[in-house]
C-alpha cells in the first residue's frame, strides 16, 4: 500500500515511528496529484513548494525530539471558500478570479497549528451554490469512481479530492449538505458539525444562519481527529459556542451496545431508490446485531424542509452576495459609463447562472408583500423542523437515514433542471436547519457501481455518538474502498 492510500491516523504512527517522514508523505500524495488529477480534476490551486516547506518544518521538529499535534505532517485540501493568506480563494466564482485573502479562516489556522500540509485550493459550486460541482465558473471535477457522474456539491473537490487519494483530509463546507451529500456520491466520510462547534471567520458567507465547516475523510477516525482540531470557540464569530471536544477522537471505538438509533419513515418513502432503502436498512440490521436497538419514528414536517432551506438560504444569499460588486476586490467589468452600470454588469458577468438565481429568489421573498407569505412562514417552519428532532433526540441516541435518494447522477443530467436539482438535497437540509451534527459513511455500492451513503444525525453537540456509532458500522463493512479512477 502506497502512503497516499493510507489514513491520517495511520500516518501519523508511521512518523511517530520514524517509519515515514512528512516530506515522504507529502512527495507521494503529490505524486499521486498529478497521477490522476487530469482525470478528476479536484485542484483550482496547488501549493506544492508551500506543502514541501511545512512538511519540513514537521520533520525538523521530529528530528529535534519535539512533541507533534496528532495531525502534524498529514497532507490537507481546502474548499476553496475558507480563506488561506496570501492563497487564491475564490469560490469558484469569476467575480472573485483573482482574490488573495490576507488573512485565514479560523479553521484553516487551527489546522496549521497541527502543523499539517496544505496542498491547495479544491473545487466547488460557486459559492458554494449546488449539488453537482457543475456550477463551478473554473472547471469540471468528476467523481473518481467514474469520470462520467458528478462528485456532488457544493464540496465536490474535497470528497473528490479524498476519494482518489489526492488528499489524506480536506475542508468543506456545508450549508444544506455539501460536505455529506459529496461524501456519499464519493464514498468516503463527511462530517457536518453542530451549528456553531467550528466557527465560521473566514468562511465566505453563502448563507450565514446555516453555514458550517466540517471534516472530509476516509475513516471516521480521521474525521474525528480533524474535527476536533478545528472546533472551539473564537470571539471572532459571535455564532461561535463553547464545547469542550477534548478526547472526541480517542473515545469513538467505544461500546454501541445498549443505543437507540430511530429510523425516520419520512425519509425512506417516495423519491428515495429502492437500492439506497435497502443498503440503508441493511446497515441498521447491522447495528442492530451488534446490541443497538432500532425503532420506527416520525419527523411529519420534513416535506417542507425543502422549500424552506431555499427560501430562508437565498434571503440570506441575496444579503450576502450584495458586496461582490467590484469596488474593493474581485472582478470589474472593463466597460461602463457609471457607477450604477458598472454595478449591473460587473455583477451580470461575474455571478453565474445559479448564483443569480439564487441572488433573484431571496431578494423576491424579502421584498415587502411577499415577507410575511414566504421567509416568515419558512422561519416558522425551522422551528417546528428543529423541534420535531427534540423531541425525537428525547427517545434515542441518533437517528438514520438516507444521506441522498439515490447514488451520484451523470454529468449534465440535472444541470438544466434544478428542480431536480434541488431534490438532491431533500435528505440533508432538514439537519442544517434544525443546526444538528450529522456524518455520511459509505454503506454499500449501486448497481451502476457508484457508492450509497447513510448519515448519522445527533442532537446538538453530540458528534462523539454518532461517530461512534458511524465507528462501529465502520469496523464491520471495512470501511473506504480508494477509486479506481477508471477514464
Amino acid at each position: 500500500m502506497e502512503l497516499y492510500e493510507k489514513s491520517a491516523a495511520e500516518l501519523g504512527r508511521m512518523l511517530r515511528a520514524k517509519e515515514a517522514s512528512a516530506a515522504e508523505i507529502t512527495e507521494s500524495v503529490l505524486g499521486r496529484i498529478a497521477q490522476v488529477e487530469p482525470r478528476v480534476g479536484a485542484y483550482l490551486t496547488l501549493t506544492e513548494e508551500t506543502a514541501r516547506s511545512q512538511a519540513a518544518r514537521v520533520d525538523e521538529k521530529l528530528a529535534k525530539g519535539e512533541a507533534l499535534a496528532p495531525l502534524a505532517g498529514i497532507p490537507l485540501a481546502v474548499k476553496d471558500n475558507i480563506s488561506t493568506k496570501d492563497v487564491l480563494t475564490t469560490c469558484a466564482s469569476k467575480i472573485l478570479y483573482n482574490y488573495v485573502p490576507s488573512f485565514d479562516a479560523f479553521a484553516y489556522a487551527r489546522a496549521m497549528e497541527q502543523g499539517m500540509v496544505l496542498l491547495g485550493k479544491v473545487n466547488m459550486d460557486e459559492f458554494a451554490m449546488g449539488s453537482s460541482c457543475e456550477n463551478s465558473a473554473m472547471k469540471t471535477t468528476r467523481n473518481p469512481h467514474n469520470p462520467d457522474y458528478v462528485p456532488g456539491g457544493s464540496s465536490g473537490g474535497s470528497a473528490a479530492a479524498v476519494a482518489a487519494c489526492e488528499a489524506v483530509l480536506a475542508l468543506g463546507s456545508d450549508t444544506g449538505g455539501s460536505i455529506r451529500q459529496p461524501a456519499a456520491y464519493c464514498g468516503v466520510v463527511g462530517l457536518k458539525p453542530t451549528y456553531g462547534s467550528v466557527s465560521r471567520y473566514g468562511l465566505v458567507a453563502f448563507a450565514s444562519s446555516l453555514d458550517q465547516i466540517g471534516p472530509v475523510a476516509r475513516t471516521v477516525e480521521d474525521a474525528a481527529l480533524l474535527f476536533e482540531a478545528i472546533a472551539g470557540r473564537d470571539p471572532m464569530d459571535a455564532t461561535s459556542i463553547p464545547h469542550d471536544y477534548t478526547g472526541l477522537a480517542a473515545g469513538i471505538h467505544a461500546p454501541v451496545q445498549g443505543m437507540t438509533i430511530g429510523l425516520p419513515k419520512e425519509y425512506f418513502g417516495e423519491g428515495v431508490e429502492e437500492e439506497t432503502r435497502a443498503a440503508v436498512l441493511a446497515a441498521a440490521d447491522a447495528l442492530k446485531a451488534q446490541g443497538v436497538t432500532v425503532k420506527e419514528i416520525s419527523l411529519p414536517s420534513t416535506p417542507y424542509g425543502l422549500a424552506a432551506y431555499y427560501i430562508i438560504s437565498s434571503a440570506e444569499a441575496s444579503s450576502n452576495l450584495a458586496r461582490f460588486d467590484g469596488v474593493k476586490y474581485g472582478y470589474r467589468t472593463p466597460e461602463y459609463s457609471s457607477l450604477t452600470e458598472m454595478y449591473e454588469k460587473t455583477r451580470s458577468e461575474g455571478f453565474g447562472d445559479e448564483v443569480k438565481r439564487r441572488i433573484m429568489l431571496g431578494t423576491f421573498v424579502l421584498s415587502s408583500g411577499y415577507y410575511d407569505a414566504y421567509y416568515k412562514r419558512a422561519k416558522l417552519m425551522q422551528n417546528r423542523i428543529a423541534a420535531e428532532f427534540a423531541e425525537a433526540f428525547a427517545g434515542c441516541d441518533a437517528i438514520l437515514a438516507p444521506t441522498a435518494p439515490g447514488t451520484a447522477f451523470r454529468l449534465g443530467e440535472n444541470y438544466d433542471n434544478p428542480l431536480k436539482m434541488y431534490a438532491a438535497d431533500v435528505c440533508t437540509v432538514n439537519i442544517n436547519i434544525a443546526g444538528l451534527p450529522a456524518v455520511s459513511i459509505p454503506c454499500g455500492t449501486g448497481k451502476n457501481g457508484l457508492p450509497i451513503g447513510m448519515q448519522l444525525i445527533g442532537a446538538k453537540f453530540e458528534e462523539a455518538k454518532i461517530l461512534r456509532l458511524a465507528a462501529a458500522y465502520e469496523s464491520l463493512c471495512g470501511g473506504f474502498a480508494p477509486a479506481a479512477i477508471v477514464d
